[in-house]
């Protein structure tokens, strides 16, 4: 297909490997892949995926989804990695979608709260936070919001609308935005800004993750980046928190940084009270391989790419885990990862 318009030339790339947009390090090629930096760019670049009858898949850092060995060729894969601010508005801390969620923590760490050390190498953007309400033990992101905006692409105008928090619906890793064709663009958070130190501490740290953090999709580097920034802060006086030891203690020991993935594969059923990961190892899948993925050795909730893997390949293991669980246990999980 040919492409005219200026949006498509200006923002498309052609022929990209989704395997560099995702954690998981899986993905054939994508015939177009944008990344708009502005709200602006966006709805203009999806106005011309609906003049040119061109379907779009809207994601963010691409830390919780399994790209297609194949895409689709037509489609228009569109990153919010670089919808990226943190910035003071109206007294309120406004985030825009693709800011990373482990920035909000240092963020918080700069002003002297504790609120948001929750977020601390959670390997997602903020966007994606919002839609799946992202958690960490008892604290999930709906806690910090006051209010999302989003755009409705069944709006012919695409304009930027605004919804409360308390109005989103959320639940258990469940928002209202899974529920209707809506792009989170950004969210005002209910966290205090505490003086202007934060404020010009913040736009520095942004601009380190703009230069050095964003690209490509990769968790060692991730991990790298924010461990880097807490060491640096602790050299200008600020500590570290317990809080955020105990999350590096957690994440390191449980080895979610040495291969690329997705995090946790299932969510976990509330109702049947026993985690995942904890059947998984009840069951000894632990370990199993196939093809280049591997169930962790380390968290049974986790499927790792070890050896240059396919979707296939972990689509294959997330089959043995979920009739494993349904045998024995009597019920399906549900995945918490997205397939594309």
């Amino acid at each position: 297909m040919t492409l005219h318009t200026s949006a498509m030339d200006r923002l498309c790339k052609r022929h990209v490997a989704l395997s560099d947009f995702s954690t998981y390090g899986v993905g054939g090629l994508a015939n177009y892949l944008a990344m708009p930096e502005t709200s602006a760019d966006l709805a203009e670049l999806l106005q011309d995926c609906k003049r040119l009858g061109m379907p779009w898949y809207i994601f963010g850092m691409g830390s919780n989804i399994l790209f297609p060995d194949e895409p689709n060729p037509d489609m228009v894969y569109i990153s919010l990695k670089r919808l990226v601010e943190l910035t003071v508005k109206n007294d309120k801390w406004f985030v825009a979608s693709g800011t990373p969620m482990s920035l909000l923590s240092l963020m918080g760490l700069i002003g002297g709260g504790d609120s948001l050390d929750f977020t601390f190498l959670l390997p997602g953007c903020v966007g994606a936070g919002i839609y799946m309400n992202a958690k960490y033990n008892a604290s999930q992101v709906c806690d910090i919001l006051d209010t999302v905006y989003y755009i409705d692409t069944m709006d012919p105008a695409l304009s930027v609308r605004s919804i409360p928090a308390s109005d989103c619906q959320f639940a258990y890793k469940q928002s209202i935005f899974q529920h209707h064709p809506w792009i989170i663009i950004g969210a005002d958070l209910n966290t205090p800004v505490s003086s202007e130190e934060q404020i010009s501490s913040t736009a520095l740290l942004l601009q380190e993750w703009k230069i050095r953090g964003s690209h490509p999709s990769s968790l060692p580097s991730f991990f790298s980046f924010f461990l880097g920034e807490v060491h640096a802060l602790a050299g200008r006086g600020i500590p570290t928190p317990q809080s955020m030891l105990d999350i590096i203690k957690y994440r390191t020991s449980k080895k979610h940084f040495d291969y690329p993935s997705c995090g946790s594969v299932f969510k976990n059923n509330y109702d049947y009270g026993v985690a995942i990961g904890s059947l998984v190892d009840q069951l000894n899948l632990k370990g199993t391989e196939y093809g280049g993925a591997i169930i962790s050795p380390h968290h049974g909730n986790m499927i790792l790419n070890q050896n240059h893997a396919k979707a296939t390949d972990i689509l294959y293991l997330m089959n043995v885990i979920t009739e494993a669980i349904h045998q024995q246990f009597g019920f399906i999980p549900e995945p918490e990862i997205v397939l594309v």
